[in-house]
């Protein structure tokens, strides 16, 4: 594993208005390490997620990807799953395709095929006559065929039946680029958890738990259980 920071967030902080959503988020990410980004509805890790993908620009504090500020570098060695789909429903999985290899240099084309293949998609069904399940499976495979540094997935898993969920995070597994990086936000930590090699949780702005997996585990705990029990108000 490299040791080089892909990510570097130093008292990071954005307000809505008086709202305040994030409050001083500090962390930082190695190369090579799949990260757990937990955390009830509303704590803000979806703001996060867009400064770091450079969606939001009005903030206070330091945020470094591959020790750039996000903008057009960053974008182009980050694969982003946003939680909504961005495609629309006229389009089918090779028109997607040809987008996707379009717009990124870093696209395989071919693998994405394969990808679809897979996941038994058909390539010329229109988006909008798609499950729930078959357009997660499209967008994330999408994503992970770009050879990207930084893979940012928001709720990857959000509209896949329990059955399919860990052969897709097989995949994401067996696919993501070797020494990149994958930040995760899930609800579904029970069935991700097992990928993870470490865990952000963050609460009303702040981060309140940075822990390697492995530390968990060596005190007998799961992620989940952590999770319950830091935010045991919100059950």
């Amino acid at each position: 594993m490299s040791s080089n920071k892909i990510i570097n967030v130093s008292e990071l902080k954005k307000s809505y208005g008086s709202k305040k959503v994030l409050k001083g988020v500090t962390f930082s990410a190695q190369s090579g390490q799949i990260i757990g980004l937990l955390g009830p509805n509303g704590c803000g890790k979806t703001t996060l997620i867009k400064i770091l993908t450079g969606l939001i620009k009005d903030y206070d504090g330091v945020a470094r990807i591959d020790n750039e500020e996000p903008g057009a570098y960053t974008k182009s060695i980050i694969a982003y799953l946003p939680e909504k789909s961005y495609l629309p429903d006229w389009m089918r999985p090779a028109d997607a395709i040809e987008y996707f290899a379009d717009f990124y240099k870093d696209f395989d084309r071919q693998k994405a095929e394969k990808m679809l293949l897979r996941f038994g998609l058909d390539l010329k069904q229109k988006l909008k006559t798609m499950s729930k399940g078959q357009q997660e499976k499209l967008r994330l495979a999408l994503v992970l065929c770009r050879r990207a540094k930084l893979y940012i997935l928001d709720e990857p898993l959000g509209g896949v039946d329990p059955a399919a969920r860990s052969h897709i995070l097989d995949l994401i597994m067996e696919n993501h680029e070797k020494d990149s990086t994958i930040l995760i936000s899930t609800h579904l930590i029970s069935d991700v958890e097992y990928i993870f090699d470490r865990v952000l949780m963050i609460n009303n702005g702040q981060v309140v738990i940075d822990s390697h997996v492995n530390e968990l585990r060596e005190k007998g705990r799961t992620v989940e259980e952590v999770f319950k029990e830091v935010f045991s108000y919100a059950w």
